[in-house]
C-alpha cells in the first residue's frame, strides 16, 4: 500500500481525528419520540400509526395519491416490477416470474439493486448506456434499443446520485412503443425535474430510506403509485398475500416485505427535514465546484434549466488529458503518480489514508461479471466489444465505462464542517501536483 504520509506532496496534511464519512444517516431527536411511542404502546410489527402517517406524509410531500412503506427500496422494485409485469404480461404461475421470457430495458450507471428484481421474476435486462448531460439513461440509446427490440414493454430508470434524468425524453419514448416505467427514485428523493418531483413520472416508482440516503429509517422504502388497486396489490402482497379469511388463506405468491413501525417511527421524525438536508448537500456541491474549479476535473452535471437535484453525492470527473496511468482488474487496481495528473485510484486511495470515505462511480451494470451476457445498447447501436475502452484510455463511444474510468464520489455527509471539506480539497489539490 502507497504511503501519502511519505509523500513530500502531502507534508503538513494531518489525518482527521474523526472519520470523514461518504454520507451518513443524519439525526435531530424526533426520530425518538416516534420509535418510544411505538415500543411504548407495543406496535413494534408491520402495523401501527407510524406506518400510517409516513405513508400520508411522503404521498403529500410528493404530491402523487399513494405510497405504500415496504422494508426496502429494492422490496419496492421488485414490487413496482412485479405489478408492471403482470400488467404488461398477465399473473405468472407460482414458480415463475411475471417477466419470463422478456426483457426489459435498464438504467446502465446504477447500482445493482435497481435491476436485480428483474430477474426475480424471469426477465432479462438489456442494459441502456449513460449520457453525459446527466450521467442517466440515454433517451438516444434507448431509441435505438427500441429498433433492435421493438417487443420490449418495460423501461426501469435510475436517476443517478440525486440527479433527475431526461425524463420527458423518456416518457415520449416509452410511450411512442407502448412500454411502462418503473422510476428508480432512491437516491433522488426531493428532486425535482421542471418542477414535479421525481418519485411521480413512473408507471411505478419506489423511493429509498437506506441508512446513507438523504433521508432514512436506518431501512425501508416505498412504492409509490397513482392507482389505489396497484396500492392495495402491493400492500398485500407484502404481507404474504394473505386472504381475508378467518385462517391463513393464500391464493398467489406473497413476500415478508411491509415496512416495520419502528423504522417507520425513525423515517417518521426525518420528514420534516428533508429540505433541509438537501440544502445542506447543494452547499457541499457548490464548495467542490468553487474549491476544485482550478483543477482539470468537473463535477458530476445536471440539467440546471429543467431540474433540481437533491445532490446527495457530490461526484467529480478527471478530465481525459489529466488521468495519470490507471489500470483496475475485477478486484484490484493500480495506479502511478504523474506530475499534473492523477487518477480515481490515487485519490480515493489518498482519500482512505487521510481517514476519509470516498467511492468510485457505480460500475456499470454491463460490465459487472454476473450481467456480461446481456446485451447493452448505445446510441450506436450494441456496444459490446467496446465496454473495456476505459482500461486503455481510447475515447469511450461507451459513456458509461468512461466515466466509471475517470469519476469518483467524494465525501458528502452533510454533518461535514467546512473546514474538513476544505481539507479533502487541499488532498485532491495535492494528487494533481
Amino acid at each position: 500500500m502507497y504511503d501519502f504520509s511519505k509523500d513530500p506532496r502531502f507534508k503538513g496534511i494531518e489525518k482527521f481525528d474523526r472519520k470523514v464519512w461518504l454520507s451518513s444517516p443524519t439525526t435531530h431527536g424526533d426520530e425518538q419520540k416516534w420509535v418510544d411511542e411505538a415500543i411504548q404502546t407495543n406496535w413494534v410489527s408491520t402495523v401501527g400509526q407510524n406506518i400510517n402517517e409516513v405513508e400520508k406524509q411522503i404521498a403529500e410531500y410528493l404530491s402523487i395519491p399513494y405510497a405504500v412503506g415496504l422494508s426496502s427500496g429494492t422490496a419496492a422494485l421488485h414490487l413496482a416490477i412485479r405489478l408492471a409485469g403482470e400488467r404488461l404480461y398477465g399473473a405468472a404461475k407460482v414458480g415463475h416470474g411475471t417477466l419470463e421470457g422478456h426483457k426489459v430495458f435498464c438504467s446502465d450507471m446504477t447500482f445493482d439493486a435497481t435491476v436485480n428484481p428483474v430477474a426475480y421474476e424471469g426477465g432479462e435486462a438489456v442494459f441502456i448506456d449513460t449520457e453525459e448531460d446527466t450521467w442517466n439513461m440515454d433517451p438516444k440509446a434507448l431509441e435505438k434499443a427500441f429498433e433492435i427490440y421493438p417487443e420490449v414493454r418495460l423501461v426501469i430508470l435510475a436517476h443517478l446520485y440525486g440527479t433527475p434524468g431526461k425524463i420527458d425524453d423518456i416518457r415520449r419514448i416509452a410511450d411512442k412503443h407502448g412500454a411502462l416505467i418503473v422510476e428508480d427514485a432512491a437516491e433522488s428523493l426531493g428532486a425535482t425535474y421542471k418542477g414535479i418531483q421525481t418519485g411521480t413520472f413512473g408507471d411505478y416508482s419506489i423511493i429509498s430510506f437506506n441508512g446513507n440516503k438523504i433521508i432514512t429509517g436506518s431501512s425501508g422504502g416505498m412504492l409509490l403509485t397513482k392507482n389505489r388497486t396497484d396500492a392495495d396489490k402491493a400492500r398485500k402482497w407484502s404481507t404474504q398475500s394473505r386472504e381475508d379469511a378467518p385462517w391463513y388463506q393464500h391464493e398467489e405468491l406473497g413476500y415478508n416485505y411491509r415496512m416495520s413501525n419502528i423504522i417507520a417511527g425513525v423515517v417518521r421524525g426525518q420528514i420534516n427535514y428533508i429540505d433541509e438536508h438537501i440544502s445542506q448537500k447543494k452547499a457541499i456541491y457548490e464548495r467542490y465546484k468553487k474549491g476544485l474549479a482550478d483543477l482539470p476535473v468537473k463535477m458530476n452535471p445536471f440539467d440546471g434549466e429543467n431540474s433540481n437535484p437533491n445532490f446527495w453525492l457530490s461526484c467529480m470527473l478527471i478530465d481525459s488529458d489529466a488521468m495519470s496511468s490507471f489500470v483496475r482488474g475485477e478486484m484490484d487496481q493500480l495506479w502511478q503518480t504523474e506530475p499534473g495528473k492523477s487518477s480515481p485510484g490515487e485519490i480515493l486511495a489518498a482519500i482512505i489514508q487521510f481517514n476519509a470515505e470516498g467511492r468510485p462511480i457505480w460500475k456499470p451494470m454491463h460490465m459487472q461479471p454476473i450481467y456480461r451476457s446481456h446485451a447493452f445498447i448505445t446510441r450506436n447501436g450494441s456496444g459490446r466489444g467496446i465496454s473495456n475502452a476505459y482500461i486503455s484510455g481510447q475515447s469511450a463511444v461507451d459513456i458509461g465505462a468512461d466515466i466509471f474510468r475517470r469519476g469518483l464520489c467524494l465525501p458528502s455527509d452533510n454533518k461535514m464542517r467546512r473546514e474538513t471539506q476544505d481539507k479533502v480539497i487541499e488532498i485532491i489539490h495535492r494528487c494533481f501536483e
